[in-house]
């Protein structure tokens, strides 16, 4: 086994062997071939010797604590705290993007410094914080899909939740490895098609809503964010486009519209204006979707009975109360589904 930064490199799932020492990667929707000795589009994932290994299993870049209710995943066990893992690297190229010091790193000296976390530890610190889950964002947790599944089945046998936090690009085949262990997910339904061609990096934006189709099958929970940003998805019809999508799959599936703040490649742009995030909610309930909300602004944001109205669960900034949640997760007043998770 080739080392790497001092331990062994973990061999890669889900990749087969092509002609020669080619092979190709299986793990996301791009399928890249990968020549002897270079690496996938993430930039994490290296052919050594004719067998694919992953460069960032093991180097946690993240020992933060968060609300349940920043990934947003405001439908998902409210109130409760999750310990939050990433590494480098990501499958997307976005030029917005707010974490880009560490998704677009994709040096290998850089990555090999980063201290080797194993999976055992991960789950023993948030078991010692007394977090109630774990959660994979910052960046892209598919491309480390076998660090993420480790402490995933670790986390699962401590009775600790796992969440997602993801741009939805990864395969059906890895779907069906990390399903059994998945509680929920937020997934980045960036906009239309233009957007992910020009601003992700050569995305295919069906792969995108093809995932969160079959994730929503899987019965895992699932919430959908979409970061508007002005000049590239802010019209209504841009709106419409998602909401009808969303619609399609279930009326309860909460949907974010989020305020796009200058970033990284795309600091000329202004930030969204409000006026487009209530009209973009206001599409979107037309559509007859139930749970809608605005994001990165400081506005209400509590969730009621779809039926009835009542407060279900206060919010203030991250923080919340499920004050009006009677058993599985039913509205207490008039025991109507609501779809969250408690």
């Amino acid at each position: 086994m080739p080392e790497f930064g001092g331990h062994s490199l973990k061999e890669a799932m889900l990749y087969s062997k092509e002609k020669g020492k080619d092979v190709k990667c299986n793990l996301c929707r791009r399928n890249c071939l990968i020549l002897e000795n270079g690496r996938g589009h993430c930039g994490v994932r290296k052919n050594v010797g004719g067998k694919l290994y992953s460069l960032v299993f093991g180097r946690n870049l993240t020992s933060s604590i968060d609300p349940i209710e920043k990934k947003p995943l405001f439908h998902f066990r409210p109130g409760s705290q999750c310990l939050g893992v990433s590494t480098f690297g990501c499958n997307f190229f976005c030029k917005h993007c707010q974490n880009w010091s560490i998704s677009q790193q994709r040096q290998e000296e850089a990555i090999a410094k980063v201290a080797f976390i194993p999976p055992e530890e991960v789950v023993e610190q948030a078991i010692d914080a007394g977090v109630e889950g774990i959660a994979y964002t910052y960046t892209e947790p598919t491309v480390f899909s076998e660090y993420a599944l480790e402490i995933m089945k670790l986390a699962r046998k401590g009775g600790l939740y796992n969440v997602w936090v993801s741009n939805g690009y990864m395969s059906r085949a890895l779907i069906d490895e990390i399903a059994p262990f998945l509680d929920g997910i937020n997934v980045d339904l960036k906009g239309n098609a233009r957007f992910y061609k020009e601003v992700c990096g050569n995305v295919d934006i069906e792969g995108v809503k093809d995932s969160i189709s079959y994730l929503y099958r899987k019965k895992i929970h699932l919430e959908v964010t979409n970061l508007i940003v002005p000049g590239y998805n802010d019209k209504e019809k841009d709106f419409e486009e998602v909401s009808s999508f969303v619609t399609s799959l279930d009326l309860l599936v909460p949907l974010h519209f989020t305020r796009f703040s200058p970033q990284y490649k795309m600091t000329h742009l202004p930030p969204t204006g409000i006026e487009k995030l209530h009209k973009a909610r206001e599409v979107a309930e037309k559509a007859g979707l139930k749970h809608v909300y605005v994001g990165n602004v400081l506005e209400e944001e509590s969730t009621k009975c779809p039926e009835c109205g009542s407060v279900l669960i206060k919010r203030s900034g991250f923080a919340s109360q499920a004050t009006g949640l009677g058993k599985e997760g039913k509205c207490g007043k008039c025991n109507a589904k609501t779809g969250i998770v408690i």
